[in-house]
């Protein structure tokens, strides 16, 4: 204990249902990435991905765990809830794609050898990942924020968490953009990467001012407005760009609405533009809900102050 009576080790961080949900992720984590470099295996794009996934999730919850463990967060100079549910919400989003991709492009191949030893460990690959993105899931529901409740942090309020899907969504797109879209073709679909990467960006800023502690009003006025602000600037252009990119891309005077029969499955530019259409719109409808859900919490705050001023 120090000086205080206070104990060095938080036994919250084991004896909680919160560090419950962490013992699980490193298990899971660990199990996965056990098994996939003893007999699973893995290969190509797809299997790199998943790897450096898992591996990347599984290194954020060993620093999350020992610094909550160790009380060490309080001696840096980042908001510790606001970092926390962000890395939870994060390797949520990031577990439930290997989830899909992995057995997608694995678990269906075919025996390597008999008695489909490797076929085994695959589907218990898959399975400790579903498992996996449960105990991250829980660990985001356990540090949202719900209604009535004080807020400890902007990032486990829906609108926070939302700017994490966002910003997953829009790597998505990059993803696709970099996999032979031709989106250089047209100066239209340049101006689309172009809004893809400027509200990326925004949203990235927001997460990490809010992470940093940066959220201090300029000249006065609050950092919530200026948030709703560059969330209604995002829908906007979000829109124009969803609407943009699908006319430059299937309309018959400048592409094909139509897969091409010659096109090669995995490297068609046509599938890349179909991906990035879909998660334009998908990317659309989760500013539009978060400048929705964010101006209906001030609308309710402001009414309940000025009753309260009565």
């Amino acid at each position: 204990m120090d000086s205080q009576g206070v104990s060095y080790l938080n036994k919250a961080a084991l004896c909680s249902r919160l560090g419950a949900a962490r013992i699980c992720q490193l298990a899971m984590g660990c199990a996965v990435i056990a098994m996939v470099t003893h007999s699973a295996g893995y290969s190509g794009s797809h299997g790199v991905f998943c790897m450096a996934a898992w591996c990347f999730c599984f290194a954020m919850s060993v620093v999350v765990f020992f610094l909550d463990a160790t009380r060490l967060h309080s001696c840096l100079p980042v908001s510790w809830d606001n970092l926390t549910v962000t890395c939870a919400a994060c390797a949520t989003l990031m577990y439930v794609t290997t989830s899909v991709v992995y057995p997608l492009f694995f678990v269906r191949s075919e025996c390597p050898y008999a008695g489909c030893h490797v076929r085994d460990f695959r589907i218990a690959v898959t399975v400790c990942s579903i498992l996996g993105t449960l105990a991250y899931g829980v660990e985001v529901v356990l540090c949202r924020a719900r209604p009535g409740q004080i807020v400890v942090g902007y990032m486990a309020t829906v609108p926070g968490l939302l700017k994490v899907v966002q910003s997953f969504v829009a790597c998505v797109i990059f993803g696709a953009l970099a996999n032979g879209s031709q989106y250089s073709l047209y100066a239209a679909t340049i101006f689309c990467v172009v809004v893809y990467a400027f509200c990326f960006a925004l949203t990235a800023l927001v997460v990490f001012m809010t992470v940093c502690k940066r959220t201090q009003g300029v000249r006065g006025t609050p950092f919530d407005r200026f948030v709703v602000v560059f969330t209604l600037l995002e829908v906007l252009l979000y829109l124009s760009a969803s609407v943009v990119w699908p006319v430059f891309c299937f309309d018959t005077k400048y592409g094909s609405p139509w897969r091409p029969s010659s096109c090669p499955q995995g490297k068609c530019p046509w599938d890349s533009k179909v991906v990035v259409a879909v998660f334009s719109w998908v990317n659309f409808c989760l500013y539009a809900a978060d400048l929705m859900y964010s101006q209906g919490v001030r609308f309710v705050s402001s009414h309940a102050a000025a009753r309260s001023r009565v």
